[in-house]
């Protein structure tokens, strides 16, 4: 692939993606990774013309509506609840007028408290540890094809993975590193997989990360439990690590079906 980024702008809030962004479900259709990268990015965008005390985002949920094709995409912002220490915002991806990721994010102003700063969340092995594999060994598409991936797998289900990608998010674009971390944060619950793809289809409808400071680094570390329940429901949650410690965990609704069941356009 020629292009070095995942999207190139091609208007104040719309945007073209690359083959870099091709789904691994659907290769012709969009990974939601790049997604939640950008709308992160049009969120601190939207926070600095507005104000200058820097809040931080820490809280990103994110709802996936629909399939997005490999075509143009519009990002609107708005706030939600407007406030001097706390904000809501809400930010949407459409293509062709349909929406097809929706975020509502929260932003807090930042206190000083590295007196109290701590957790008991265990560390991640170092990535030197982990095996380096190919990712598109792993999964079809284009952006699977763009990471550097680092892999454990302990047990079905259970894998702790080291992920990074030298492709820019928006070509020419200064991004800032936690827009850039969330750019990556959806391929957890493909890399630590309880089941074998070709004969299981388990797609997330949304992702939610809470984060208790800003990613540092090019790499972030997905120590992650997959979950199938027995009713077509399952779960993928993940604590999120940089080279610095662990950092914020996010969680992924799943929608499992045994491919059987589905029509051929998933087979």
């Amino acid at each position: 692939m020629s292009s070095s980024a995942y999207f190139s702008r091609s208007g104040p809030d719309r945007f073209v993606p690359t083959a870099h962004v091709g789904g691994a479900w659907a290769p012709n259709e969009q990974h939601i990774a790049p997604a939640f990268g950008l709308l992160c990015h049009a969120v601190e965008q939207d926070r600095d013309r507005r104000r200058a005390d820097g809040l931080l985002l820490s809280r990103l949920s994110y709802d996936i509506l629909g399939p997005l094709p490999l075509e143009e995409v519009a990002v609107t912002v708005s706030v939600q609840r407007p406030g001097r220490t706390v904000e809501l915002v809400e930010a949407e991806l459409s293509c062709a007028g349909r929406v097809g990721v929706r975020l509502r994010a929260w932003l807090q102003r930042p206190e000083r408290t590295e007196e109290l700063a701590g957790t008991e969340l265990p560390a991640m092995p170092p990535r030197d540890l982990l095996p380096r594999v190919a990712s598109s060994e792993i999964w079809p598409g284009g952006f699977i094809a763009s990471l550097d991936v680092h892999r454990r797998l302990l047990t079905p289900g259970r894998g702790q993975v080291w992920v990074h990608t030298d492709v820019q998010l928006i070509a020419g674009e200064e991004v800032s590193p936690t827009a850039s971390a969330v750019g990556l944060l959806d391929v957890a619950n493909g890399l630590s997989v309880r089941a074998d793809p070709s004969k299981v289809f388990f797609p997330n409808v949304d992702l939610t990360a809470h984060l208790v400071r800003r990613p540092a680094g090019e790499w972030i570390g997905l120590d992650t439990t997959v979950t199938f329940g027995p009713d077509g429901l399952g779960l993928t949650s993940t604590v999120i690590h940089d080279l610095d410690g662990p950092l914020g965990a996010l969680q992924q609704a799943l929608t499992v079906r045994p491919r059987a069941d589905l029509p051929e356009r998933n087979a």
